[in-house]
């Protein structure tokens, strides 16, 4: 049996990665391929339970590293769970954040040792890297003003709630991780109308099917 892909969609706050995943799979599935979305923190019955604490920030009293060990644990789960195994059935799985959430949310925004950061994520994915990586860029502002028109009156998470400089610092943290890993990571402008937005990522993931990997960058189609 043919092996599936694995996608991972990231970025900051209100840029659009559900909307996004949603589309590519309706495409995705109208051209025959088995489709699996899935979110981080959760994804699987253990890891979803481990969200709510995450995310309604009852374990930042207990500091980042614990923190870190939690998304670490949650992981390692929905990995052995729910992505391997839609894997190797051939599904193309389509995930909304994964390991690089932890790179610029744990190890950039509380500053943990890389040695640290690394052994949890060998750990959590145990192999499992995704093939692509669409990084949906945004700029700071704009995507808290999106992320607050979609909250509405509900409280801010944990990580909305933070200030203006940590949420241009995890953007920086992502184009880094970008540059870094070209092969794998591809940027997507998502300031732009969602059909734009939607027909870049197409075109990235079109090219990984089609075995040239994620080095084919949105700025080079122009």
């Amino acid at each position: 049996m043919k092996r599936g892909i694995f996608i991972s969609f990231e970025g900051g706050e209100g840029a659009g990665k559900s909307t996004q995943i949603s589309r590519l799979a309706d495409r995705l599935r109208e051209s025959g391929h088995e489709v699996l979305v899935t979110r981080e923190p959760g994804g699987s019955p253990g890891a979803e339970a481990v969200r709510h604490v995450l995310l309604s920030g009852a374990a930042e009293p207990f500091g980042p590293a614990m923190e870190a060990v939690l998304f670490a644990a949650a992981r390692s789960d929905h990995v052995e769970q729910v992505i391997r195994p839609a894997i190797a059935r051939g599904s193309i799985v389509l995930c909304d954040r994964f390991l690089d959430s932890s790179r610029v949310y744990q190890g950039g925004d509380a500053r943990l040792s890389p040695g640290f950061m690394k052994a949890l994520e060998r750990v959590a994915i145990n192999g499992m890297m995704p093939d692509l990586t669409l990084i949906l860029d945004l700029e700071a502002e704009q995507g808290l003003a999106r992320a607050a028109a979609r909250r509405g009156d509900d409280t801010p998470d944990r990580y909305e709630k933070e200030t203006l400089d940590i949420h241009r610092a995890r953007r920086d943290a992502y184009l880094a991780i970008a540059r870094a890993e070209p092969e794998r990571c591809v940027v997507v402008d998502a300031g732009r109308d969602p059909d734009s937005v939607a027909a870049d990522i197409a075109a990235a993931v079109e090219a990984a099917l089609a075995g040239e990997g994620g080095a084919v960058r949105m700025e080079e189609r122009a």
